[in-house]
């Protein structure tokens, strides 16, 4: 599957040029868009969906790209999220400055859009991959009661389709014996009869014990 693949990119820039500009380079490579024109519509989009990398401009009125930056990165969820600023700030102070914020990478306008590009694929592709690894070591939450699992972005969701986008497990449905016996206690002899242990005698069975 190609890493850029249903991944959602959020814009944040203050100009409805820039915005279309990159829109058009980012729909056309197959990217899903979201943008915002303030480093508040950013947050609060964020708030309510996490993208999977953030394209962001420095220079905004109210609250400028580095403050925008620090926010993500101080929210629990949000701060995992790869933000690419991209900005006409090219000088040394301001680049060392966002990654001091919290970025991961500092492009500069006017930029080259295959290198753009190349960038926005190679950090959503190390965010998925830090994902994984996440979820092999870590512990992943399941509710108590319907058994759906949590994934690293908040939503919940079956545990088949967890386990499906974190490994190349293919699943088989069939029914246990304890379920069967609940469900169709008048066919479930029949089912499991060859399933079914032989009779031990008592005295094998508390050798055991």
């Amino acid at each position: 599957m190609p890493v850029d693949e249903k991944a959602l990119v959020l814009i944040v820039d203050d100009s409805t040029l820039n915005l279309k500009v990159l829109g058009n380079t980012l729909r056309g490579e197959g990217f899903s868009l979201a943008v915002a024109k303030s480093g508040r519509e950013a947050l609060e989009f964020v708030r309510k969906k996490l993208p999977d990398l953030i394209l962001l401009d420095i220079m905004m009125p109210e609250m400028d790209g580095y403050a925008v930056c620090k926010r993500l990165k101080s929210g629990v969820v949000s701060k995992n999220v790869p933000v690419i600023f991209l900005t006409a700030k090219t000088d040394t102070d301001s680049i060392v400055r966002g990654f001091d914020a919290g970025g991961v990478d500092y492009v500069t306008k006017p930029f080259n859009t295959a290198e753009l590009l190349a960038r926005v694929r190679t950090q959503i592709r190390l965010k998925r991959a830090s994902d994984e690894i996440k979820t092999l070591r870590g512990i992943i939450p399941i509710c108590s009661n319907c058994k759906n699992v949590r994934d690293d972005r908040g939503y919940w969701e079956r545990v088949e389709a967890y386990v499906g986008k974190h490994s190349e497990a293919v699943f088989s449905h069939s029914i246990c014996p304890q379920c069967a016996k609940i469900l169709y206690p008048d066919i479930y002899d029949e089912m499991y009869k060859d399933e079914m242990p032989d009779a031990e005698e008592p005295d094998s069975l508390s050798t055991r014990l």
